[in-house]
């Protein structure tokens, strides 16, 4: 009977751990045979698990929404992450989220064994947040976002740019991502043909999602950092490109910037910014022989700067 329990609980974490099971692959993970999954299945959905399943030789298991929540079964890593990220929420950029988050941290804290409420009561302690401003985002709206990007629905959305100007938009959502105070979609907009980023808060989903789509390689394999790229370019629209004659460690930590080493002796030091004179004043006083590569016109900023130098009284 305690064997059986024991692998009714693993069944169940694996269910929770994944969108689908095939059932081949589950009986190999609890090695059982596939009768004895059977029955283990139809106990869990005695005990009121809605546990759905899919027949035939490519057939498997899911677990479905039902009317209450489930008791979650969470590894000790997987306990901590949660607690951690509730006390962070409870102080987040998500609209309305504090207190439903204490109270969630509140139920689980209080069966947190003694050694993972003192790791997440330390690591707490020593933490200190930066209280930020700006936009919050609506948690539904943040669910209903991640749920198309996992079942690979089409969004229809209204969106404000910028400039406060409204466009309807249908996008393939990949993925959301958190940089700072704001979260971002990342998606395919189908009328451009191209991939896009937009501002998770100034979304207005439609109801209802569009149709399923085939999903498509990202722009890049770390999306994260694409969406770091991309809005990099959005906010400092000037770029200046220079061969700096020192190696890439002596200049690391010294400047704002991307730096690739060329060989041992140079290095291309790409910055951006809103002022090439405010980037030729940067770069000149590094004390580091440098060539321009792009654009012109930092080359006639620099030679007015050296001219200006020259010119003054000392």
């Amino acid at each position: 009977m305690l064997e059986t329990s024991a692998r009714l609980l693993r069944l169940l974490s694996l269910l929770q751990s994944r969108r689908e099971w095939p059932g081949a692959e589950l009986s190999d993970r609890l090695g059982v045979a596939p009768r004895t999954l059977r029955r283990d299945v139809d106990r869990l959905r005695g005990l009121g698990y809605p546990v759905g399943s899919t027949p035939g030789v490519a057939g498997g298991y899911r677990l479905g929404p039902g009317a209450e929540l489930p008791p979650l079964l969470l590894d000790d890593e997987e306990a901590v992450a949660v607690a951690v990220g509730l006390r962070t929420a409870a102080g987040g950029t998500v609209t309305g989220i504090e207190e439903t988050s204490l109270r969630a941290l509140a139920k689980l804290e209080q069966v947190l064994p003694a050694h993972l409420r003192r790791r997440v009561n330390a690591l707490q302690t020593h933490t200190v947040p930066i209280v930020r401003q700006g936009p919050t985002v609506d948690p539904e709206l943040l669910t209903r976002v991640a749920a198309a990007c996992r079942d690979h629905e089409q969004l229809r959305f209204d969106y404000t740019d910028h400039e406060g100007a409204s466009s309807s938009r249908k996008a393939e959502p990949h993925s959301l991502v958190s940089k700072g105070n704001r979260w971002y979609l990342v998606g395919w907009d189908v009328d451009r043909q191209d991939w896009r980023t937009y501002r998770a808060d100034r979304i207005e989903v439609r109801t209802p999602n569009g149709p399923r789509f085939v999903p498509r390689e990202p722009p890049e394999a770390d999306v994260a950092a694409w969406v770091q790229h991309r809005l990099g370019h959005q906010m400092w629209p000037v770029q200046g490109r220079f061969l700096m004659h020192a190696p890439a460690e002596r200049l690391a930590g010294r400047i704002g910037g991307e730096i690739e080493p060329v060989d041992e002796t140079t290095c291309v030091l790409t910055m951006r910014g809103d002022d090439l004179h405010l980037m030729a004043v940067v770069v000149a006083f590094l004390d580091v022989d440098f060539e321009v590569l792009e654009p012109a016109e930092l080359k006639d900023r620099l030679r007015a700067l050296g001219r200006r130098l020259l010119s003054s009284r000392i």
